[in-house]
């Protein structure tokens, strides 16, 4: 619940409710916690509140409880033992205001982008590759950039890794060496990629990061709800994708300082798929994005199990932090549960680990930044209840909201405008017909030039010196034989085939002389030069 005086209320202690101040929302926040302590629900009660202030926010929604943000929420008896504990009276059920993205374009309107917009480092991060591969996938983006193509979808990317592989020798030099291997293995990781739908998310129309700030017309912000129970099946493309989406916001908005609200509120749902398998020079552009991203005006909160899921060096950048409840039940959790106590100032009213683990559900250990950006001292806390529908809404519902948004046909229809593929195509064409142009012209060309004459090389000289060996020795011996005709000498039918296999053992012997001596010559001759 928003109270412009009390800021943005989110939970309830013994000593009265705990609010993130306005003007430190921006500086990021965490809600951590195992499966089934209420991380979602408190998802939703900071959105809805954010949402009451003015404030647009993102979030992915895993398992689509989250779409009931978007419908009022109803009294039970649950609801009426919190409002007694937290002297709350006649509470205002209301949905909302809410726009459902889907990359696939399923259960909402479609996110897209180019593999331009991409970059390569991302985009290796999508398909898996190695250092060497990834270095063979820069090396593309640049000469496509250098011949002005735009990469929109797979197959502009295709046509670009075929491109460089055919003209390798060109670009060696100047990139070094690119290897058949590594342009292969980038070409099957494109075909797993597409056949899991990545080429439903390249393309266009590409989305617009505007659209995530809009608020409506009674000044409410809109939730954008990114449908993700089908993109959390390939953890790597739903991670790199966020990531791809903070980095177009730090990329577009404008400097605005801490501003009294943030512009935009964005919730990493499962954040640790953003740290697995990533290379150091990945996590350090994800800590360099998260630290800079706040003077744009925009909030970043990670939600995840363990706060060790988070590298220290973005953990230590969340100010505002709800911990549930974490099981310790071997060393490992038991580790998990210390890390998150140390994170806290502590409170001597209790001891933070062994708060953590006794916490029931909907219940937290609460710390949010004060007026001055200091962390508050940890609090036991009850989050309050959402005023919007908790779980799922019905097909019908999700469908005429979507039909109902004012963006709706923006994204729906992809289109595809001409960029790197047929572009490749044309030139290959013109270059066939100078190819075809140039035959035709040298082919007209008159009787004694050199146009359709062998060329005269090693070979062909090994050729000519071996008939000429073959002929006279040939010569000779049938020379002999009319010598003896004419002189009347007769000779054997034995004698006959043996001459007959001296001659050939002859020209035989003489062809071998011919292409060693000739062998001999160009291979000295090379030595000489």
């Amino acid at each position: 619940m928003y109270d412009l005086e009390k800021g943005l209320w989110i939970a309830h202690c013994q000593e009265g409710p705990l609010s993130i101040i306005g003007k430190m929302a921006n500086r990021h926040g965490l809600i951590a916690g195992a499966t089934g302590t209420g991380k979602t629900v408190t998802l939703q009660v900071i959105a809805e509140t954010f949402s009451q202030a003015g404030v647009p926010c993102f979030m992915a929604d895993m398992k689509g409880d989250l779409s009931g943000i978007s419908q009022s929420g109803a009294m039970n008896g649950f609801i009426q033992k919190r409002m007694a504990e937290f002297g709350i009276n006649n509470p205002k059920f209301n949905g909302c205001p809410v726009r459902f993205f889907d990359v696939f374009g399923e259960q909402g309107h479609p996110m897209r982008c180019t593999i331009s917009e991409m970059g390569p480092q991302l985009l290796s991060r999508i398909l898996g590759l190695n250092e060497t591969q990834e270095g063979v996938l820069n090396v593309v983006f640049r000469v496509a950039d250098e011949l002005g193509l735009m990469i929109v979808d797979i197959k502009d990317l295709r046509s670009m890794l075929n491109y460089v592989s055919e003209h390798a020798k060109e670009y060696t030099s100047t990139y070094g060496n690119i290897a058949t291997a590594s342009v292969g293995a980038i070409q099957r990781s494109l075909l797993t990629l597409e056949n899991e739908g990545g080429d439903k998310f390249f393309g266009e129309p590409s989305f617009d990061i505007k659209d995530l700030l809009q608020t409506t017309a009674n000044g409410k912000g809109i939730m954008n709800v990114l449908a993700a129970d089908k993109l959390m099946m390939k953890p790597k493309l739903y991670s790199t994708f966020l990531l791809w989406l903070l980095s177009e916001l730090y990329a577009t908005m404008p400097e605005v300082g801490d501003l009294d609200m943030p512009k935009l509120v964005f919730f990493f749902d499962e954040a640790h798929t953003l740290f697995a398998d990533t290379t150091k020079a990945l996590v350090d552009k994800i800590e360099q994005v998260v630290r800079l991203i706040r003077s744009k005006g925009v909030g970043v909160y990670f939600v995840t199990q363990s706060p060790t899921d988070i590298p220290e060096t973005i953990l230590g950048q969340l100010g505002n932090r709800v911990q549930h409840a974490l099981r310790a039940f071997t060393p490992k959790d038991q580790k998990a549960v210390q890390v998150a106590a140390e994170t806290f100032r502590a409170n001597h009213a209790f001891n933070t680990s062994e708060a953590i683990t006794n916490l029931g559900t909907g219940e937290a250990l609460v710390s949010f930044l004060d007026e001055k950006g200091a962390p508050g001292i940890v609090q036991k806390a009850k989050i309050l209840f959402p005023l919007s529908q908790i779980g799922s809404i019905t097909l019908a519902q999700r469908d005429q909201i979507i039909k109902s948004s004012n963006i709706y046909g923006k994204y729906d229809t992809p289109v595809d405008n001409v960029s790197a593929y047929e572009q490749l195509l044309k030139m290959a064409e013109e270059e066939k017909r100078q190819d075809e142009a140039k035959e035709a012209v040298e082919g007209n060309k008159p009787a004694g030039q050199s146009v359709g004459r062998p060329k005269t090389g090693i070979w062909g000289k090994v050729g000519k010196a071996i008939f000429t060996a073959v002929t006279a020795t040939v010569a000779t011996s049938v020379g002999n034989a009319v010598s003896n005709k004419v002189t009347g000498k007769k000779r054997s039918k034995t004698s006959v085939k043996t001459q007959a296999g001296r001659v050939a053992k002859n020209a035989t012997s003489a062809a071998t002389r011919t292409i060693t001596r000739e062998l001999t010559r160009s291979i000295l001759g090379n030595l000489i030069k």
